[in-house]
């Protein structure tokens, strides 16, 4: 496994721990564990020359060099703030540990912005009938913006996030995605798929997914282009003890006259050429697991049904606004705009 690379044992050589930090490179940092894989210190280039400076030599064993106290984080416990710590004081490769404190895996800063605790699902069933004849042979999700499909920038950005158990749902020929991603093993995430037999809406769908594991869930439309800040909105939706979150487009209405505001047929004030400012629905939806209660089985039921039915049980129902690119790309127009944007945008 690759995390496996910054592990070396605690009776190695200070000749083979500096040939395991050259091959490293610009993550330069070995964790010193017993033959059960269990975290005894850190070491790096800069403690084995300190050493040196002490008068120690490569004779000495690595355990003379060692740091005794290395940051870490437990698989089933840490926090967003925690992550955001270590990356401010830039601490970029943290090794995750069960309660043995053994180290199961490696999470790497410079590559991952977070590593949240979600599940999440991408809905790629629908036929982009808009954009025939380019779906005609082709799901949406799968045509190429730039030089990758839509759904894969999609993709790319949860796993960015830590974000690497990620359920598909397909329908119009969906054997083609399926193909194209597989389990998800060469990007190092896990993907599996679940197959409508007929359009079942945005939220309908998860009654055809067995089990989730984390509290929380992530469901998204595959066909969006988007740099939205995951963590961000994760924060948002913890700290405002949301039951759903959905992420909001701000969308501004200009009027090209004087509004009038009318009182029993009286005019009592009126805005010149006023702008209104509101909110869409920007696909993208945070909710507790526990939701899954409201759905009903295998049938049709789309977000507005879903989060009509939360508001009318006293659910909190929250929005996030999206402040960086959002793109639905649902007609020939904005294919074409996403075709020019993609060269300039940051994901």
């Amino acid at each position: 496994m690759e995390f496996r690379k910054h592990l070396i044992l605690q009776n190695e050589s200070v000749k083979e721990a500096l040939n395991k930090l050259n091959q490293l490179a610009i993550d330069a940092i070995l964790f010193v564990v017993d033959h059960d894989d269990k975290l005894i210190g850190s070491l790096t280039d800069g403690d084995i020359r300190r050493g040196f400076i002490k008068g120690l030599t490569v004779d000495n064993p690595i355990m003379d060099y060692l740091q005794p106290a290395p940051v870490y984080i437990f698989r089933d416990d840490y926090s967003i703030d925690q992550l955001e710590e270590f990356n401010s004081r830039n601490l970029k490769i943290i090794p995750i540990v069960d309660r043995s404190y053994r180290i199961i895996d490696i999470l790497n800063l410079r590559i991952k912005a977070s590593l949240l605790p979600l599940d999440s699902v991408l809905m790629a069933g629908g036929r982009g009938e808009r954009l025939m004849p380019l779906t005609e042979k082709c799901p949406k999700p799968l045509l190429k913006v730039g030089d990758k499909p839509i759904i894969e920038y999609n993709i790319d950005r949860l796993a960015k996030y830590g974000i690497s158990n990620i359920t598909i749902s397909i329908r119009y020929l969906g054997h083609q995605i399926r193909e194209y991603f597989g389990d998800g093993a060469a990007k190092d995430i896990h993907i599996r798929y679940v197959e409508e037999d007929k359009p079942l809406g945005t939220f309908g769908s998860l009654s055809l997914i067995d089990s989730f594991s984390t509290d929380n869930i992530l469901l998204m439309n595959s066909d969006l282009l988007t740099n939205i800040d995951f963590a961000d909105f994760y924060k948002s939706f913890i700290e405002s003890g949301a039951d759903l979150m959905v992420a909001s487009i701000p969308y501004q209405v200009k009027v090209p006259y004087a509004v009038l505001e009318i009182e029993n047929g009286a005019v009592m004030s009126f805005d010149e050429k006023p702008t209104y400012s509101y909110y869409s629905n920007g696909g993208i939806y945070l909710f507790k697991r526990s939701l899954l209660e409201f759905l009903p089985g295998e049938s049709y039921f789309n977000a507005t049904d879903f989060m009509e039915l939360l508001i009318a049980n006293k659910k909190k129902v929250l929005h996030y606004p999206i402040l960086g690119y959002w793109l639905d790309i649902g007609k020939h127009d904005d294919f074409e705009r996403a075709q020019q944007d993609i060269k300039h945008i940051k994901f």
